[in-house]
């Protein structure tokens, strides 16, 4: 039996993408191996939006092919959206698939790897044509030469921008057994920060449709998942894409009226209808843009206890000068607002921001205002990036490029910060107790076996002893080690 491994890289979104090529390869008769080293195909989901990502697949195309040289690698996602041909001379690639052609990419990729007992299906080239939103294959030139390389590898990518629609769902077989399963609802982005790739690879914002996202999240709720976690590329859009005729009958179910004279669905409506439509038990809501935190969706979460209580909100700058060089929508009095508000009416959330340091021409002046809007804000923790270039974005042609090893320093500066207002955070729990779900990861330390979890507020777990994983557990806290909360489980009195 032929078998497949796939390896993802970057977010969210990226991760749901990977379950759903994961749940194709299976649909076609392959079996998950354990390891990349003993696959017959191996898949690469790439991300694209650092230098260091791209280094990363590249160091990874190289691993895999020393370790399992007979195996297919195929490379999808943003970075063979972005750069296609100068993947396909690497040695090992056997074919590129962009993130135009991902949902066809187990037809594309399991040709030969058929066994007898399995049976061949042929591979449909025009399977698409009768649609309006994709370019069919045969449209496209399917044997490139690179002129770094003699090697020719397949590339199948086409116009990112000619989709106007989501197709692919995620699924509840997801990769690495996860016990959080993501459900990725929106696709690409209108904005067009000044910095970032991504929209060029991902295209334009699109919408899972809510009849769509409702059953999956029933069919995850069937299989016995208790949280959700719902994902997307720039997920507050969600429904902007909508038409009023296409609105599902759920969304009419809720008895909401649209809050604004534009009756397409807003996030908040996607949100209330799961809320209202399924059982989910917990329901986890990934980033979402300042702009889009609404006080409707800032109620709605504080209100619902099957909402978990955390706001992952993107800042990249502290800095109104450093915000209008990047093209973002949003000034730092407005992103402050934002977050007063949300810990106003969730004192114990956990709120996280995504920061960009060493950004073109960003001072010392502009840096110290990003650190002190951090220290300021009720943050319990940052993904801190460090500014990289990316061909095509109009950032990489500004003048007065940060040199890293000041960007690098900016960047420790503000980890060092946010590490001290995650321990205090994180030491106010100390005494008490906390609600946490299982996760598939088990270990030991002095005081014997734990299992990993993650409450309610997204923070880290040891509880004492082996318990099973998707189990919502209650626990006491006795302390903090390593970046988590040391619990013991508390019994039902």
């Amino acid at each position: 039996m032929a078998n497949f491994y796939v390896t993802n890289f970057g977010c969210r979104a990226t991760q749901a993408d990977g379950a759903a090529i994961e749940r194709q390869l299976r649909e076609r008769g392959l079996e998950r191996a354990e390891e990349p080293a003993k696959a017959s195909l191996v898949v690469l989901n790439t991300c694209t939006v650092t230098a260091a990502a791209d280094q990363d697949v590249r160091a990874a195309i190289r691993r895999i092919h020393r370790k399992n040289p007979d195996a297919q690698i195929v490379v999808t996602g943003c970075y063979a959206q972005r750069a296609p041909e100068e993947i396909a001379a690497l040695p090992g690639v056997t074919q590129v698939v962009g993130n135009s052609h991902k949902h066809l990419l187990a037809e594309l990729a399991s040709g030969g790897l058929w066994t007898s007992d399995v049976g061949s299906r042929p591979l449909d080239l025009d399977c698409q044509a009768d649609s309006k939103t994709f370019v069919p294959i045969t449209q496209l030139t399917s044997d490139v030469r690179s002129p770094q390389s003699e090697v020719r590898s397949p590339i199948f990518v086409s116009d990112i921008f000619a989709h106007t629609e989501l197709q692919a769902a995620p699924v509840f077989d997801a990769a690495n057994e996860r016990t959080r399963p993501n459900l990725k609802v929106q696709d690409g982005c209108d904005n067009r920060c000044s910095f970032c790739v991504i929209p060029y690879v991902r295209g334009q914002s699109r919408s899972l449709r809510l009849s769509e996202v409702i059953c999956e999240v029933e069919t995850l709720v069937a299989a016995g998942y208790r949280e959700v976690v719902i994902s997307g590329i720039n997920l507050g859009r969600w429904g902007r894409d909508v038409a009023v005729s296409l609105q599902p009958s759920a969304l009419r179910k809720t008895g909401q009226r649209p809050t604004t004279n534009d009756p397409r669905p807003r996030f908040a409506d996607l949100v209330r209808t799961i809320l209202s439509e399924t059982a989910l038990q917990k329901l986890r809501i990934s980033s979402v843009e300042p702009m889009d935190w609404s006080d409707e969706l800032i109620q709605l979460m504080a209100q619902s206890p099957r909402i978990a209580k955390h706001a992952h909100v993107p800042l990249q700058s502290g800095s109104d000068a450093v915000l209008r060089r990047m093209h973002r929508k949003y000034r730092p009095w407005h992103y402050r607002e934002k977050i007063e508000k949300i810990h106003a009416a969730m004192p114990t959330a956990a709120i996280g921001a995504d920061v960009m340091v060493g950004f073109p021409g960003e001072s010392e002046s502009e840096f110290e205002e990003t650190r002190r809007l951090v220290e300021d804000l009720p943050f319990t923790y940052l993904h801190v990036f460090v500014y990289s270039a990316r061909p095509g974005t109009p950032a990489a042609l500004m003048d007065k490029q940060v040199p890293i090893h000041v960007a690098r320093e900016r960047s420790r500066i503000l980890r060092d910060l946010i590490a001290e207002k995650k321990l205090v955070f994180m030491s106010r729990f100390i005494g008490g107790p906390v609600e946490l779900i299982t996760l598939n990861v088990t270990g030991s330390d002095h005081e014997g076996e734990y299992t990993e979890g993650l409450t309610d507020n997204y923070l880290a777990v040891r509880l004492q002893g082996n318990h099973p994983p998707n189990r919502w557990l209650p626990a006491k806290v006795e302390g903090v080690l390593d970046g988590a909360l040391l619990g013991v489980r508390q019994l039902a009195e």
